[in-house]
């Protein structure tokens, strides 16, 4: 393994001397616009090793993406690599159906502290609209606007949550219609997490019972969500979305398609550069989580 051939991976050729918060700012916005969020490895026959050696390989150089516990784990070893302050947490995911948050961790992300203050950086979370651009100051209340919207934590007995704010969206004429009904309100609750540090192989069972569970969202959808400089590209099954953040004032720009199977396979190529070695058989069950801007 070797940082510069990540940085190479994320193109990233910047200066990265000091353990900065401009450096991990930079470092970050590059990870998450070149390494796609993705299970494609569960819907085309291959196994998902949590193990650091196997998620460098995939990721930096076979190009693929991966979830949660992949993508942040590589982050976590260039950060540390690079000499930052950083260790791994657990977050429990937001379940809108439920109206609940899991009893279980199964969400992964990072504890920054630079200078004497706590950022959380994630690079892991769905890859849809709930992805953040920035890496987020570890304070309570506080609203911290960026592109894709205003993200917040808020504490509570030592708990810390993690919110949107939701904009509208536009979508045109030819789009394919979301059928789903999304979530009402304009603030999306995204995951819970406590400041406990976590090691990965903390992960190991989790990262096993998800390639195998049969009522989770990453069972029952192939996705594949890659952030671009104004908003994100993301393939759900058959369906193809662009996200443009701020088309107007307070409304992002939606637009849908559906492919076929060999367009789905042109599209991973073109737009997300991932060329599996493995037939995918894409997924997407109807009626579980809403479509990607709700559930993913």
């Amino acid at each position: 393994m070797n940082i510069q051939e990540y940085f190479s991976r994320i193109s990233f050729d910047g200066s990265h001397k000091d353990a900065d918060l401009q450096t991990l700012t930079a470092i970050f916005q590059h990870h998450i616009q070149a390494i796609p969020f993705e299970n494609l490895s569960m819907h085309c026959g291959e196994t998902i090793d949590l193990d650091l050696q196997s998620t460098y390989n995939k990721i930096v150089k076979k190009k693929r993406g991966g979830w949660c516990m992949e993508t942040n784990y590589l982050l976590f070893w260039a950060l540390k690599e690079m000499g930052y302050d950083i260790c791994v947490l657990g977050g429990n995911s937001y379940e809108p159906a439920k109206k609940a948050y899991t009893d279980q961790i199964n969400h992964i992300l990072l504890k920054v502290v630079i200078k004497g203050s706590s950022y959380i950086v994630d690079a892991g979370f769905g890859g849809g609209p709930y992805q953040t651009w920035l890496p987020m100051l570890l304070i309570s209340g506080k609203d911290q606007p960026q592109i894709p919207g205003i993200f917040r934590f808020i504490e509570d007995n030592g708990i810390w949550y993690l919110e949107k704010v939701k904009r509208k969206h536009y979508i045109p004429e030819g789009s394919v219609p979301l059928t789903d009904t999304p979530e009402m309100g304009n603030i999306r609750k995204l995951y819970s997490f406590t400041l406990e540090p976590k090691h990965i192989d903390d992960f190991q069972e989790l990262n096993a019972y998800l390639q195998v569970a049969p009522d989770t969202i990453l069972q029952k959808k192939s996705i594949c969500s890659l952030q671009t400089t104004d908003g994100f590209y993301a393939l759900v099954g058959w369906t193809f979305s662009e996200m443009k953040y701020k088309y107007k004032e307070d409304t992002d720009l939606l637009q849908t398609t559906t492919l076929t199977d060999e367009e789905v396979e042109k599209t991973l190529k073109d737009k997300f550069n991932i060329v599996l070695e493995n037939k995918l058989i894409p997924v997407n069950v109807r009626g579980l989580p809403p479509n990607l801007v709700d559930s993913i």
